[in-house]
Order: C-alpha cells, then sequence, then structure tokens
C-alpha cells in the first residue's frame, strides 16, 4: 500500500468522512469498526471511484486487547497517517448513567487511543516520518456537567496530543488534534442527546473531516474548526469564573 491512513471508527460520521477524503487525495485506506457491513461498503465505494486499495478490519477497539489486535492485523502495512477518530459519548447525571458505560468509553477514547499512538506512533519515529489525527472536541475546554466523563475523555485527548507532537516532532512526526464542536452525525443520538437543539445545527462531518485533515497535512497543533467556537473557548471562556462556566455547561446540556 502506499501513502496509507488507518482510520478508526470509519463506519460513519467524521471517520467515514476522512476515509473518503483521503482516498480522494490518493491515499490507500486500513479502516475499522464494529460494523463490518458498513466497512465492506464503503471499501467498495472508494475502490471503485478512487483506484485505492482499501483493507477492512472489523473489531471492538474497546474490548480488552482490541487495539493491539488491531495494530497486529495492520502491522505489515507502512502506515503512514494515523486517525484516531473512534469514540462515543453518553448524557446524563454521572451517578445515574452505568459505570460500565463510562468505563467503556474510557477504554475507546483514551486508552484504544493511547494504545495506537505507541504501537503505530513508535513505527513512524523509527522510519522517520508519519502524522496523527487525534479526534478529539471543542468538551476538551472545560467540565462537563451532564457528560462528565466524555469532557473528561477528551481534555486527556488534547492534552496528550501536543505532548506527544513536541516530543516526537525531531523525528519527523507531527500529531495534530482536532476539536470540533457540534457536528451532524449520530453521535448525539448514541449519546441520548438527540434532545439537544444545537445538535441538530452542527457543522457537517465532509467539512469537519477535510478541516482535520488539512490541517494534520499542515502539522498543526489543536484546531476548532468553528470560527466563533475557536475565540469564545480561546480568549472568552479562559476569563469567565469556573462556577459560571460550569453552569453554562449545564444549562446547554440539560435543554
Amino acid at each position: 500500500m502506499s501513502n496509507t491512513a488507518l482510520i478508526t471508527g470509519a463506519s460513519s460520521g467524521i471517520g467515514r468522512e476522512l476515509a473518503r477524503y483521503h482516498a480522494h487525495m490518493g491515499g490507500d485506506l486500513i479502516i475499522t469498526a464494529r460494523r463490518e457491513a458498513e466497512l465492506i461498503s464503503l471499501k467498495a465505494e472508494l475502490e471503485a471511484a478512487h483506484n485505492v486499495k482499501v483493507k477492512t478490519v472489523a473489531l471492538d477497539l474497546a474490548a480488552e486487547g482490541g487495539a493491539v489486535a488491531l495494530y497486529e492485523a495492520t502491522k505489515e502495512q507502512t502506515i503512514e497517517i494515523l486517525i484516531n477518530n473512534a469514540g462515543f459519548g453518553g448524557h446524563g447525571k454521572f451517578l445515574d448513567r452505568d459505570i460500565t458505560a463510562d468505563q467503556g468509553m474510557i477504554d475507546l477514547n483514551i486508552s484504544a487511543l493511547v494504545t495506537l499512538c505507541h504501537l503505530v506512533g513508535k513505527d513512524m519515529v523509527a522510519r522517520g516520518r508519519g502524522k496523527v489525527l487525534n479526534v478529539s472536541s471543542t468538551a476538551a475546554y472545560q467540565p462537563g456537567p451532564l457528560q462528565a466523563t466524555y469532557f473528561a475523555t477528551k481534555a486527556f485527548v488534547s492534552s496528550l496530543s501536543p505532548a506527544l507532537d513536541y516530543e516526537w516532532r525531531p523525528s519527523g512526526v507531527t500529531v495534530t488534534a482536532l476539536e470540533p464542536g457540534f457536528v451532524k452525525t449520530e453521535f448525539a443520538e448514541v449519546a441520548a442527546m438527540g434532545h439537544i437543539e444545537k445538535t441538530k445545527f452542527g457543522a457537517t462531518p465532509e467539512s469537519v473531516a477535510k478541516f482535520g485533515y488539512d490541517a494534520m497535512l499542515k502539522g498543526k497543533l489543536r484546531v476548532i474548526n468553528d470560527p466563533k467556537m475557536r475565540f469564545m473557548l480561546n480568549w472568552l471562556v479562559p476569563l469567565l469564573p469556573r462556577r459560571m462556566v460550569l453552569q453554562m455547561v449545564y444549562d446547554i446540556q440539560a435543554k
């Protein structure tokens, strides 16, 4: 394979659009998710439209050993781009939620991402080239009452990514954190957030995928696709009292 990208969570949403954009750019792909039928359909689409090679790996990254199994299934290929997109959220008061659901969220959003960064990143650094895109969220910028665990997982991703970039950049490997706001995907329904009005007016996954991919190619550190959100989170929110920010986030989640 040439210019191969490994993309997790590629069966829908931003992950699927990242796969489409990479194929449009002429790159081969390894796509993974739990839903094999969707992966096979995407493989057929991309190979027919762009004359690229696509390998599918259907597995549950959140399962014990899932990330290692993915690496073992793909380590024979030279992965030039790693895109950690797989993740999910969950709405509700922390004590009202099933703890196994939140633990699964941590396993996927954090543990699997860390494992793939370590395994694939080590190969990239040894070769002296490579790019990593970790899909985070604007949730990384503040605690999230009613989505406490999800917000915390994204804060972890947005903290880890620039630290890895600093360590790896001298070896020719860059790491970018993509931090979108609301995006029109199935995320809101999976996270039981379909009732929240703002989730109906988010960016398209196509626009977010292109924005994040292009930022990755430029080696940027942390990027927010929405200019208004970017200004607010970088320049206004840090100046507000913490309890005011908590109340604002809670009100948005509760509506």
